[in-house]
């Protein structure tokens, strides 16, 4: 049995949620669990929260892994963004419940304002190199290519497609919702500009075209398809969103298109906020999830 160490606790969303005073209804035949968890980081040196969904079963059923989800979320957001804002427990739960999707763990981690790139802090090596072997050592995951998707929304896409395009050996499959990817540079009141990210070294923090380039997915493209992998990707943006993203969104489209690359791409009523991604946050669901492995007990 496994016994936490004192450096990692472990707390159930539905404790936070009684004591926020959320009340909810009698729990439904099929309900997986978000639990609050928190890890010792060596790259980051401090530890370092996420939230995890676990599907019904997981604790009964303890020989079998589980396909994984990375879920990151927006510039200035939460691990708790996804099931307080986005309803991912009842979307996830609906989904494995009706055979939409595999039973799988959703890792859902917090980020900041790092835009998962190793310039504010080493974001990218510590999810590589800290919690991807944490999740596979503490959880009952499947530790291959095939059982291992990601996805984010705005920053988190921005993060989600940079890792896909430079590691597409570790990700069967991506969701990039309303993805932040401006090409060639962030909008003039994007929050790209004015979080001290894509900055020239040794300066107050003001905002670099120069290091924005260097770290957009264009650089990472060339190495991409010279590697032969594909990796489906689920597109999405309001059509209203302010950052014109919508726009963003159908560059890149085209462009894997045009390379043969699998994805779809969708365009829905709204803006740049919560109503989009927690209305299609299913739909990216569904289709990352589509040629991972089911659940398999160990060999």
């Amino acid at each position: 049995m496994y016994t936490p160490s004192p450096s990692y606790r472990s707390l159930r969303i539905a404790g936070w949620i009684a004591a926020a005073g959320i009340a909810f209804c009698a729990a439904p035949v099929w309900a997986g669990t978000i639990e609050a968890a928190e890890f010792n980081s060596p790259t980051l040196q401090h530890s370092w929260t996420y939230n995890v969904y676990l599907p019904t079963g997981y604790d009964a059923n303890s020989k079998l892994r589980y396909p994984v989800m990375y879920l990151l979320h927006g510039n200035d957001g939460a691990r708790n963004d996804w099931p307080v804002k986005g309803n991912l427990l009842q979307t996830a739960d609906q989904l494995i419940q009706t055979g939409q999707i595999p039973p799988a763990i959703i890792v859902m981690p917090d980020a900041g304002t790092t835009w998962y790139v190793d310039l504010k802090e080493k974001m990218e090596t510590a999810f590589f190199n800290d919690l991807v072997p944490h999740v596979e050592g503490r959880y009952r995951t499947l530790k291959t290519r095939d059982g291992r998707v990601i996805g984010g929304l705005s920053m988190g896409g921005y993060g989600a497609l940079r890792y896909v395009l430079k590691y597409p050996e570790k990700f069967q499959a991506a969701a990039l919702l309303s993805p932040a990817i401006y090409n060639p540079e962030p909008p003039a009141d994007s929050s790209a500009r004015f979080v001290k990210v894509f900055a020239e070294p040794n300066t107050d923090g003001a905002y670099s075209r120069t290091v924005w380039q260097s770290y957009n997915y264009p650089v990472l493209w060339e190495q991409f398809l010279a590697k032969k992998v594909s990796v489906p990707m689920y597109i999405n943006s309001g059509d209203d969103d302010e950052f014109m993203i919508e726009s963003e969104a159908t560059q890149l489209y085209s462009l894997l298109r045009k390379n043969k690359q699998p994805a779809e791409l969708r365009i829905v009523n709204g803006k740049h906020e919560w109503p989009v991604w927690e209305s299609t946050v299913g739909d990216a669901l569904k289709y990352v999830f589509r040629t991972v492995r089911r659940p398999q007990a160990d060999q």
